[in-house]
């Protein structure tokens, strides 16, 4: 036996309807031609690969996660971190793929490869196999035990049934029938390490196969990573130790919609804020009488990213030329900042670019859609 989805509350699925409406409103949003889209998807990509592996320490700057989406070197992480950012990018990718076969069928077979992509960089953590014996989940600041999974004799059996669960879905939303996954592959934490990883990356490729929603755009990794404390928290709460398949639930599947709700909010606020920087920076080409597509440059710098050659020209497909000439021209022209000679060579934003972001500040808070009294829900 494996934990179990309860039945929601009334309240629970007014949530559920919220996070609909709002991932409605969000695929309409993108679904119309809108040249930032690219920055939209990528920068969303990297703060979910980013978010993911911060909560398991590894930690890499805005930067070099834009880099590894983009394949790109990174300027300040460690071989050792670099090579475990990749390998979870490459999950990722491999995630984004299956989402869009039709006959795809969950398997353990699928998530041992994942894993193995995750961790092949590194052999003595037995990469793609289950794990050979028993395992103790440590508390960081006193290394005390707070969880210890199932035997590992039974490991191939549970992994089984949840594979066999997600095949054959119940009448649980997509969205808890994603936490689940999370919460169970994370409960038999069946690997010698990276369990946490592949838990979040199993919710992942759950929502992807079962969400109409760009897999990018569904992910809650970006919130987890932000919010960890509360992720463990919530998977203590409903571990309380061991394993213990019979516990209740519900404490976990309201996390999961709460990181839902506040996800989606926050994709649909920052595609309003790039679309409306984006729209400012291509005002300011003009009016200097250079070529729109540059303003793809100055949106990500005045989003604060450092501006690379690599990094402008995925995002308008040019070449490395004419990338080069483009920037040399928003240099001249007083918009971008080069920093570092040629070698390592990037841009920030110049004062009339920083005026822009100004002028478009992000939200810094989304209300808890478990408040109570809450009104002006969507989908209400």
């Amino acid at each position: 036996m494996i934990f179990q989805a309860l039945p929601l509350d009334d309240e629970e699925q007014a949530v559920v309807n919220s996070i609909d409406e709002l991932r409605r409103r969000l695929s309409h949003s993108i679904g119309e031609p809108r040249r930032w889209y690219g920055l939209l998807r990528r920068n969303a990509f990297a703060k979910a690969i980013r978010g993911s592996n911060t909560i398991e320490g590894i930690n890499v700057t805005d930067d070099d996660a834009i880099a590894a989406v983009d394949r790109e070197e990174p300027q300040e992480a460690s071989p050792e971190t670099w090579r475990a950012i990749v390998g979870y990018r490459e999950a990722m990718t491999y995630v984004l793929s299956l989402a869009r076969q039709a006959d795809y069928v969950f398997s353990t077979d699928t998530i041992k490869s994942l894993h193995f992509m995750m961790l092949n960089h590194d052999l003595d953590k037995a990469p793609g196999h289950w794990r050979p014996g028993e395992i103790f989940i440590r508390r960081d600041s006193d290394g005390e035990i707070v969880y210890t999974g199932p035997e590992w004799d039974k490991v191939p059996g549970l992994m089984q049934e949840l594979v066999d669960s997600l095949n054959n879905p119940g009448p649980s939303p997509p969205v808890v029938r994603a936490a689940m996954a999370h919460l169970n592959l994370a409960m038999i934490h069946p690997f010698k390490d990276g369990n946490g990883r592949m838990a979040r990356c199993l919710q992942s490729l759950v929502l992807a196969r079962t969400i109409a929603l760009s897999p990018i755009f569904s992910s809650i990794e970006e919130y987890l990573g932000k919010n960890s404390q509360a992720y463990y928290r919530a998977l203590e709460e409903v571990g309380a130790g061991r394993w213990n398949p019979e516990r209740n639930t519900r404490r976990w599947i309201r996390f999961c919609l709460t990181a839902h709700y506040q996800q989606a909010t926050t994709f649909l606020r920052r595609n309003e804020r790039l679309g409306a920087i984006f729209e400012a920076a291509e005002e300011l080409t003009k009016a200097r009488g250079l070529n729109e597509r540059m303003a793809l440059a100055l949106t990500d710098a005045a989003l604060g990213y450092r501006v690379r050659n690599s990094m402008y020209r995925q995002a308008a497909d040019i070449t490395t030329g004419l990338a080069s000439r483009d920037l040399k021209a928003l240099v001249d022209a007083e918009l971008l900042e080069p920093v570092n000679e040629k070698r390592g060579r990037y841009y920030m934003a110049a004062p009339a670019v920083i005026a822009i972001r100004d002028a478009h500040p992000s939200a810094k808070t989304v209300e808890d859609p478990f408040a109570a009294g809450r009104e002006g829900r969507p989908g209400n």
